[in-house]
């Protein structure tokens, strides 16, 4: 059985959606303060509890046959995290370290970690290979980071074994239209377009026009939350495998695209004219990040599947569907 810390969250809930088409049995833990009960599939067993509380994670293992512990449960929104270290180091690492100490009370060893494109910082590559300097310059990231040294340590004196998967921007729904990304505040780029097509919001912001770009706007990497899904599934096979494990892949498409694009695709795919404003460059937004993906594609044969126009297609459909997200 996997357990998944967190499936009740964006990209928990479709990793557990797919887990379960593939005949895994899922138990998902997750406190709800940020994911939704409705996301998470009827097949799955439910259990509500607390990362950080030793007791909750002691009832999980005790109750349950777990082989692997995959971990999305993480605040994420940068900005908060400048303004409120503290709740980061905590949720990010110290409940982390809990979880990772419960896992080698019960005897559990593999262990997939979410982690993300923040951990670089801003490089001074275009392209981000797993060989690219990591220096983050916020405490997300640096708490994402952190969290990697300790598996390499936790690997090297208790042999746990784990694969971490640094990923850009992830987009898009379920293809079913079932569950999708609610996210309260909304940071991410493409829901806000949306949401603003759907008339949610009365214009979207575009941060900086003068980048050295081909059409001034930064350039980001999307990659669709089902092709993220799918690479965590396939680091759990290739762990169960014994085919690869202690490893650091990034997860990406491979090419960028401009906020001028995506909010151009949104257009497109909606039939709708947004109302774009433009304002001031945002303090620490490189022009372009973009990841390389070639190593996890040459050594557990994933690839980004979908398109940009394909995750926006899935994404409306979704926000369409739910205009209010899950509280319909």
């Amino acid at each position: 059985m996997i357990l998944v810390v967190g499936g009740a969250g964006y990209i928990g809930s479709h990793t557990v959606k797919q887990l379960l088409d593939q005949n895994f049995e899922v138990v998902v833990l997750d406190n709800l303060s940020t994911g939704h009960r409705e996301s998470v599939d009827e097949r799955a067993l439910l259990e509500i509890g607390d990362l950080s509380n030793a007791a909750d994670l002691d009832r999980v293992f005790g109750k349950y046959s777990i082989d692997a512990v995959m971990h999305f449960a993480a605040n994420s929104l940068v900005g908060e995290s400048v303004s409120n270290p503290l709740k980061y180091y905590k949720n990010n690492v110290t409940a982390t370290i809990t979880l990772l100490e419960k896992m080698m009370e019960h005897g559990v060893k593999s262990f997939i970690f979410s982690s993300t494109a923040a951990t670089y910082g801003i490089p001074d590559t275009d392209i981000i290979t797993e060989g690219t300097l990591t220096n983050p310059i916020n405490p997300y990231g640096r708490s994402k980071l952190m969290i990697e040294h300790i598996l390499q340590d936790f690997h090297a004196a208790y042999g746990m074994k784990y694969v971490v998967l640094r990923y850009f921007n992830a987009a898009g729904a379920h293809v079913s239209g079932t569950i999708g990304e609610d996210h309260t505040p909304e940071t991410h780029l493409i829901p806000l377009v949306l949401q603003h097509l759907l008339g949610k919001r009365e214009s979207i912001s575009v941060f900086g026009t003068d980048y050295d770009t081909n059409d001034g706007t930064c350039i980001r990497d999307y990659i669709h939350v089902t092709d993220l899904a799918e690479a965590h599934i396939l680091a759990l096979q290739s762990l169960q495998n014994e085919q690869k494990s202690n490893e650091v892949y990034n997860l990406g498409n491979g090419k960028g695209f401009s906020v001028k694009e995506v909010i151009e695709t949104c257009e497109h795919v909606t039939g709708k004219k947004a109302n774009v404003i433009h304002t001031e460059r945002r303090a620490g937004d490189p022009a372009q990040l973009i990841a390389s993906s070639e190593k996890i594609y040459e050594e557990l044969g994933w690839k980004a599947k979908y398109s940009l126009e394909e995750m926006i297609q899935t994404a409306w459909e979704w926000h369409t569907a739910h205009p209010n997200g899950y509280s319909k």
